[in-house]
C-alpha cells in the first residue's frame, strides 16, 4: 500500500471543489434560486449575501479536498479508477449532504420537502462528478520528472 500523496490530494481536491461549486451554482444558484428565495423569505431571512456565497464556495473547496482524500484512502481497498471515485463521491454525499439535509431541512422542517429533496438528489451528481474530476488527477507517490528519470 502506497502513501497518500498529499500534494495530489490538494490538487485534485481543489479541482473537485471547483467542479462541485460550479454544478452547485447551476442547481441551487440558478435552477432552484426562486424556491430558495421564497424559502428564505418564509424564514424571515434575506437572500444570501456575497460573503455567504464566498463562504459556501470555500466550504465547497474543502469538500473537494476531503472527497479526494477519501478516494486516496479507498484506492488500496477498491483499486484506482472511476468506480472507486464514484464510491468516494457517494460516501462524501451521504455524510456531507444526505444526513445534514435530512436532519436540518426535512426533520427540523426548515425548508420545503420538495426543495430539500431536489437539492439533495442533485448533490449526488455534483458529488460524484467532483470525485471523478479530482480522482483523475490523483496519483500515489512522487510524479516529478526527477523521480521518473531515477526509474529509467
Amino acid at each position: 500500500m502506497g502513501k497518500v500523496n498529499i500534494g495530489r490530494v490538494l490538487l485534485g481536491g481543489i479541482v473537485a471543489g471547483i467542479v462541485g461549486n460550479i454544478l452547485g451554482y447551476l442547481v441551487d444558484g440558478l435552477m432552484l434560486a426562486p424556491q430558495w428565495a421564497a424559502a428564505m423569505k418564509t424564514l424571515g431571512r434575506p437572500e444570501l449575501s456575497v460573503n455567504q456565497i464566498v463562504a459556501f464556495n470555500l466550504i465547497g473547496l474543502l469538500y473537494g479536498i476531503l472527497v479526494v482524500g477519501l478516494y486516496a484512502v479507498m484506492r488500496p481497498h477498491f483499486g484506482a479508477g472511476p468506480t472507486t471515485a464514484v464510491y468516494a463521491g457517494l460516501g462524501a454525499w451521504a455524510i456531507g449532504t444526505l444526513l445534514p439535509n435530512t436532519s436540518l431541512m426535512v426533520v427540523a422542517g426548515l425548508f420545503p420537502r420538495r426543495l430539500a429533496a431536489v437539492t439533495t438528489a442533485a448533490a449526488i451528481i455534483e458529488s460524484v462528478a467532483a470525485a471523478l474530476a479530482g480522482a483523475a488527477l490523483y496519483k500515489e507517490g512522487a510524479s516529478s520528472a526527477r523521480s521518473m528519470a531515477a526509474r529509467a
